[in-house]
C-alpha cells in the first residue's frame, strides 16, 4: 500500500555513457534524502575510474541543504560500477540492497573463483526483505521483491514514487532482459504484475533509458501509462506470451560490455579491488564464463 501523504521531490541524473538514471529522493519537509543507484565512472579502454557522477550528486545535495540518510541499490548492476561505497564514505549514510544479494554473491563468487569471498551481504548496512519499511525524514518507504532481471532485484516505493530500475523501462522501450545468471522471464512477468497493481497514479522511475529513435532521455512515467503503453507488457496478455517474447528477444542480445568487470565490484557493495603489492588494483575477468557470445 502506498503512503502518499508526503510526495517526495525526485531529482534525476542521467549518465550518458551507461544510459543510467540516478536519483536523489527528498522529503520536502525535513530535507532528508536518499540516493538511488549511483554510478561510479569507469572507462574500460584505459582502466580509469572516476567519481564524476557521484560528485555531481554530492554537489546537488550540498547546494540544496540536504541530509543523506540512505544510499539505496535496487540490484547488483551489470552495466556500471556502483558508487555506493564512495558515497557512504563521503556522507556517512547507511547503504542498503535486497536480501537476496547473498544468492547473487554465492553465484558470482564461484564464477570469479573467490572461495574466501564473504557472500553474506555484510558489505551493506542493511539488507531489505519484501515488505520491509524504512523512513527518509518523515516519508515512509517500503520494499517490493522484484526478481526476474536478477535474483536480487527490488523496487523501492517511497510516497507516490516507485523506483523499479531494470524491471521496466519507459513505455516505448519495454522491459528488461532476463538472461543473466539467475534471471527468469517468468519471475519478471510476476514482478511487473505486482508493480502494475500499485495505484495508477503512482510515478514510475526507471534505471535506464536507451533513447529509442534518438529522442531525449526520459525516466518518469506512471503505472497507468505503463499498463496502457508499455511496448512489451501491453502486447502480451498472458505470462506465456511474455515469456516467449522475452526469451526470444534475449537470445539476440550481446552481454553488457562491463558485466564481468562490474559484478565483481558491485557484489562488494561498490568497493574496488584491494591494491596488490605494487600499489595497483586489478580486475579479474573469467574467460568463457557466460556461455556463447553474440559476436558484434
Amino acid at each position: 500500500m502506498i503512503e502518499a501523504a508526503i510526495k517526495p521531490d525526485v531529482h534525476a541524473f542521467f549518465d550518458k555513457r551507461t544510459s543510467s538514471v540516478q536519483y536523489v529522493v527528498t522529503d520536502p519537509g525535513t530535507r532528508h534524502c536518499a540516493i538511488v543507484d549511483a554510478v561510479l565512472d569507469f572507462d574500460e579502454k584505459s582502466g580509469a575510474t572516476a567519481t564524476f557522477n557521484a560528485d555531481q550528486i554530492l554537489h546537488y545535495v550540498e547546494a540544496n541543504g540536504l541530509k543523506v540518510e540512505w544510499i539505496l541499490e535496487t540490484h547488483p548492476h551489470a552495466d556500471h560500477f556502483s558508487a555506493a561505497h564512495y558515497l557512504q564514505l563521503k556522507t556517512g549514510a547507511a547503504t542498503a540492497i535486497g536480501s537476496h544479494i547473498v544468492e547473487v554473491q554465492a553465484l558470482w563468487k564461484k564464477l570469479y573463483n573467490w572461495p574466501d569471498f564473504p557472500a553474506d551481504g555484510s558489505q551493506w548496512s542493511r539488507l531489505f526483505s519484501a515488505g520491509d519499511r524504512f523512513k527518509i525524514g518523515d516519508m515512509d518507504g517500503f520494499v517490493m521483491f522484484s526478481p526476474g532481471h536478477t535474483l536480487a532485484s527490488i523496487t523501492y516505493v517511497i510516497g507516490d514514487a516507485a523506483f523499479v530500475h531494470d524491471t521496466m523501462f519507459m513505455p516505448d522501450s519495454g522491459t528488461a532482459r532476463t538472461d543473466f545468471p539467475g534471471g527468469s522471464a517468468e519471475q519478471l512477468w510476476q514482478s511487473i504484475e505486482a508493480i502494475l497493481a500499485l495505484p495508477e497514479e503512482t510515478r514510475v522511475f526507471v534505471g535506464h533509458d536507451y533513447q529509442p529513435g534518438g529522442r531525449e532521455p526520459l525516466w518518469e512515467s506512471t503505472v497507468a501509462e505503463q499498463k496502457s503503453g508499455n511496448t512489451h507488457v501491453s502486447k502480451c496478455k498472458t505470462e506465456a506470451e511474455f515469456v516467449a517474447m522475452r526469451t526470444a528477444r534475449d537470445k539476440t542480445l550481446p552481454m553488457p560490455r562491463l558485466i564481468l568487470a562490474a559484478l565483481q565490484v558491485n557484489i562488494s557493495g561498490g568497493r574496488l579491488p584491494q591494491a596488490e603489492a605494487n600499489g595497483k588494483r586489478y580486475l579479474k575477468i573469467p574467460l568463457d564464463a557466460l556461455g556463447e557470445a553474440k559476436w558484434e
